[in-house]
């Protein structure tokens, strides 16, 4: 088959994008808000989102160069809303919790996606990715040395590119949670 082939079905590569954005998102199977607790299935489904955005780390850049919309987001989108409105979170409140939650995983997944696109990137031109980040890293410890706080976590896995401490991502969306619980009305008995 062609390279070219494709645009007999579709118009362009923006919008071969926006087609292949939208089906990743079917890799998300929204929890049952009525089989489990809003706190297990907002979880559940931040996790899928997650693993999600690191198995295809082009959508996340994708998300800044294209208007991305569809069948599949549009089901993550109610599943996520669905989840909240169990919880007791209604209008606004629901919308906001699932905008927060989205950009708590976008960001999670942000590093790693930029490093995959960096690497890349330089192999595009030439350069070895794994030589050229080690030559940074090496770079930016000998700048770190001149830090106390910087120095002492040198020998630690936060000292490599684009790395968090390990549960950053557990432990983050766990007070996340709890903040957005502590939003709920008072009646709630589900708080924690």
């Amino acid at each position: 088959m062609a390279p070219t082939a494709v645009y007999w079905h579709v118009k362009n590569k923006d919008d071969l994008v926006v087609l292949a954005a939208d089906r990743i998102w079917l890799e998300i199977t929204p929890p049952d808000p009525a089989r489990v607790d809003w706190r297990t299935a907002a979880t559940t489904m931040a996790v899928d989102l997650h693993s999600m955005f690191s198995r295809h780390p082009w959508l996340v850049q994708a998300f800044g160069s294209h208007l991305l919309y569809g069948e599949g987001k549009a089901r993550y989108d109610d599943g996520i809303l669905g989840v909240f409105e169990s919880g007791g979170f209604t209008g606004p409140a629901a919308d906001r919790a699932a905008g927060i939650l989205f950009t708590f995983v976008l960001g999670n997944v942000l590093g790693a996606a930029a490093t995959t696109t960096l690497s890349r990137r330089l192999a595009r031109t030439g350069r070895n990715p794994d030589a050229a980040i080690a030559d940074t890293v090496t770079r930016a410890a000998e700048i770190a040395r001149r830090y106390p706080r910087l120095r002492s976590r040198l020998d630690t896995p936060a000292a490599d590119y684009n790395a968090a401490p390990d549960q950053t991502f557990e432990a983050g969306l766990r007070v996340l949670l709890t903040g957005l619980a502590a939003e709920l009305p008072p009646d709630r008995s589900d708080r924690v």
